[in-house]
């Protein structure tokens, strides 16, 4: 066994040709010119033939026969589209490498009241799982840890960096709560009275937890010793930060909202299948979904099949606020897709995009990402065809705060290397 183990170190260091050892992009040195493309702003709708100027990581300007400024370098955009860099939320790439390999998953803790852990503490900035997904146009994350319960803090992260420094966002922090499952078996009464009770257990752990930490935030001032679990609620009592709710089911929707109207928290709907059943209450309490099954199947077998793909439209059209997400790691990188089919049920394409750009942006309190405007940051995506569909999305260049990115990745490598291979 051992002699196995140790051949296998050495053919893993030994191939360096299959290592994705890509570099992380400079710093921008000089301004650069996209002219004639068609800019898919978000906020000020489709603009064909029109130029945009990058400089210092930040849009400076966007318009019609831009002037040139002296160094700049000249991106010829005509026949293509640029869209704003496309955010991941509720994701785990960096935290899971081989998801059968237990030692390199590292996005849950033991225990259920885990708030103060943050999951950006454990990101791998060289994983080899981040290339794949950012060729698609996906250029920061939304760094979620997983669990029961309590899990810990999210971070925003960018896809580009050397290190954590470098990869987190300022801002864009949020505590993440699973609601408890509160499914029961319906053909053995045995066990549904076992998950009964799990459920009354983790409701009552919950509800105290909650009852602590907000007696902890009245009484801060005067705690004889400060305790790690509920210094880090104390952004979410004071409305600084979201509290992420991880529910699909219409009774832990409810339970969740009133956990969030009682202490008057700053809620964010994750999942949220049955949403669109609680509308009404969703506008009374500004809560946005976060919605995780525009690619899934059918929660229960009597529903539409196409009732996933149609939740975000009739979300959208009572006016709850939206994003999309495609929880996971390596397979975040459907994002786009997962909203192209939103769109084609009903969604449109404009408001598709805005679900994963300006939309969880706005959520993470951001106010500076997620369009192209003047003086946000220059996080962009150029592609020959529509960036939402499958079959035409072919991403030709991606811009972090200015910086261009390495597009390859592992994927590509062993698509050129089995193409190229010699006949036998």
């Amino acid at each position: 066994m051992m002699k196995t183990l140790y051949t296998l170190l050495l053919l893993a260091l030994g191939s360096p040709a299959l290592a994705t050892a890509l570099m992380v992009a400079p710093p921008q040195s000089q301004p650069i010119l996209i002219q004639g493309g068609t800019l898919h702003t978000v906020t000020q709708g489709v603009l064909p033939n029109t130029d945009l100027l990058v400089e210092a990581g930040r849009i400076r300007a966007i318009g019609t026969a831009l002037p040139v400024p002296a160094d700049a370098r000249l991106i010829d955009a005509s026949g293509q589209r640029v869209y704003p860099g496309l955010i991941a939320l509720a994701n785990t790439l960096g935290l899971e490498e081989i998801e059968m390999i237990r030692s390199t998953v590292d996005s849950e803790e033991v225990g259920q009241l885990n708030p103060q852990l943050r999951a950006a503490v454990a990101y791998n900035p060289d994983s080899e799982l981040i290339p794949t997904v950012r060729s698609n146009g996906i250029t920061h994350i939304q760094l979620t840890p997983s669990g029961d319960l309590l899990a810990g803090t999210s971070s925003l992260l960018n896809l580009d960096a050397w290190n954590l420094d470098d990869a987190l966002v300022p801002g864009g922090e949020g505590l993440h709560l699973y609601w408890p499952d509160l499914h029961l078996s319906v053909s053995d009464d045995e066990l549904a009275e076992r998950q009964r009770q799990r459920q009354q257990r983790q409701l009552t752990q919950l509800n105290q937890a909650f009852e602590q930490a907000y007696g902890y935030y009245l009484n801060r001032q005067h705690a004889q010793r400060q305790d790690r679990r509920w210094q880090a609620m104390l952004p979410v009592f004071e409305g600084q930060r979201p509290l992420f709710v991880h529910a699909d089911t219409q009774p832990q929707i409810e339970q969740a909202l009133r956990l969030a109207d009682r202490y008057r928290l700053k809620m964010v709907l994750v999942g949220g299948y049955d949403s669109y059943r609680l509308i009404d209450q969703l506008l009374a309490q500004q809560v946005p979904v976060v919605y995780t099954h525009a690619n899934s199947l059918p929660l229960r077998r009597h529903e539409p099949v196409d009732l996933p793909f149609t939740i975000p439209a009739l979300l959208a059209d009572a006016g709850v606020e939206l994003a999309l997400a495609y929880p996971g790691s390596w397979d975040s990188r459907n994002l786009p897709f997962a909203a192209g089919y939103a769109a084609a049920h009903g969604l449109g394409g404009a408001r598709a995009l805005k679900a994963i750009t300006l939309s969880p942006a706005n959520i993470l309190g951001l106010s500076d990402m997620g369009a192209l405007e003047v003086g946000y940051r220059a996080n962009l995506v150029i592609s020959d065809g529509d960036l939402l569909d499958i079959g035409q999305s072919r991403v030709s260049m991606v811009l972090i705060d200015g910086r261009q990115i390495d597009l390859n990745n592992r994927h590509k490598q062993l698509y050129h290397k089995y193409l190229n291979k010699p006949a036998r």
